[in-house]
């Protein structure tokens, strides 16, 4: 059995000229068998970056082309594969993007793999645990409050517990931060926790924790990405010193960066993407790390059900971790471009019992919004 074809895709709702929200563009991948088996993986960064990855022409043995490294081998060997990759693909860099790229085809090859041996992702990452995972919402909030309290309403209603939201400009403004936060707390009252996400807009030790206290009464859950990534010793002084849980970890990539993060940032919960940090097997060894250090696993997920069927997967398999991301996004790549969905009920995603990670693609969203 070989790879005989390598297919990376840019999707895109919006014009080129025109800013995408969280959502509106994906990368998503398709390695083909000369056996007719296709595997599917996906990576949320640049997806014209990424496509530029696999089609450049080679320069020399350590900047290859990601397609020809693949094209030829036996999908079955999956660390040999990687192994290949990153020496091939040296002088990319062993960071950023370039890890996007291989979590990519990490996840397409462990889709493959699955529809080879007639199982699911689960299985083979070493036991499906449980049929149902734990579902949090998440959502961008709007500058008009009553919009949020009608969103924030919907979301206790069909059965949520946690609430997520952030992006755009929350976090920027502490008058407009304090507002949405007070909107939405009296729409679910104290029967649905809430959290916020702040994309590292809170600078640093100090200003964050003057922000903290101005809405400290709404009894949030966890604050997600409060200062820069890097910032471990920042990140560290607010596990210590505010009552509740501090999180981060979607803007690393390799393991080397999640290991100093876990250890040196004293977060709650770190929250690697699989789209991002290498795929399914970084994010196991992640999962080690997270328990050594004695902190919880959330992984991040706000693109399209390709990326939310492959962190079900994963999450299926994990004897500690059972809560997942659900997006709330409207964008028609995260609502139709899988055409067999997992099934949300009460708070609660069905696991998808397919083989390989369990998504069938549309190919008219495809046709579409194909750049």
């Amino acid at each position: 059995m070989k790879i005989s074809k390598v297919e990376p895709i840019h999707l895109r709702v919006k014009a080129l000229n025109e800013p995408c929200e969280w959502g509106e563009d994906a990368f998503i991948l398709r390695i083909y068998t000369d056996t007719g088996l296709v595997g599917v993986g996906e990576s949320d960064s640049a997806p014209a970056v990424l496509k530029a990855m696999f089609l450049q022409a080679d320069t020399h043995s350590s900047c290859l082309g990601l397609s020809k490294i693949l094209i030829g081998q036996d999908p079955r060997y999956i660390k040999k594969i990687m192994e290949d990759l990153l020496e091939g693909s040296a002088y990319y860099g062993i960071s950023g993007a370039a890890i996007c790229a291989l979590s990519a085809i990490n996840i397409a090859l462990y889709d493959l793999l699955g529809k080879i041996y007639g199982v699911n992702v689960s299985v083979i990452l070493g036991a499906k645990r449980r049929d149902y995972l734990k579902a949090y919402a998440t959502f961008i909030p709007s500058k008009d409050l009553k919009e949020n309290e009608k969103k924030a309403k919907e979301l206790k209603a069909s059965g949520f517990k946690l609430i997520k939201f952030g992006g755009a400009s929350f976090g920027s403004d502490s008058k407009s931060d304090k507002e949405i936060i007070k909107s939405i707390r009296n729409a679910v009252l104290d029967d649905v926790k809430l959290s916020i996400d702040l994309v590292s807009l809170w600078r640093n030790y100090s200003y964050a924790k003057q922000r903290y206290e101005e809405i400290k009464e709404f009894n949030i859950e966890w604050i997600e990405e409060p200062v820069a990534a890097t910032n471990t010793q920042d990140y560290a002084r607010l596990s210590d010193n505010l009552d509740c849980k501090i999180t981060g970890g979607e803007s690393f990539y390799t393991e080397d960066e999640f290991l100093n993060f876990i250890k040196k940032s004293k977060v709650s919960i770190v929250q690697p993407d699989i789209t991002r940090c290498g795929g399914f097997s970084s994010i196991l060894a992640i999962e080690q790390m997270a328990l050594k250090y004695g902190c919880d696993l959330v992984p991040h997920g706000f693109s399209t059900r390709i990326l939310l069927a492959a962190t079900a997967c994963f999450l299926a398999s994990s004897k500690n971790y059972d809560l997942i991301e659900y997006s709330q996004s409207t964008s028609p790549l995260f609502t139709d471009l899988v055409s067999n969905p997992m099934q949300y009920s009460d708070g609660y995603l069905k696991l998808n019992d397919g083989l390989g990670i369990g998504v069938e693609l549309n190919e008219e969203v495809i046709k579409k919004y194909r750049i």
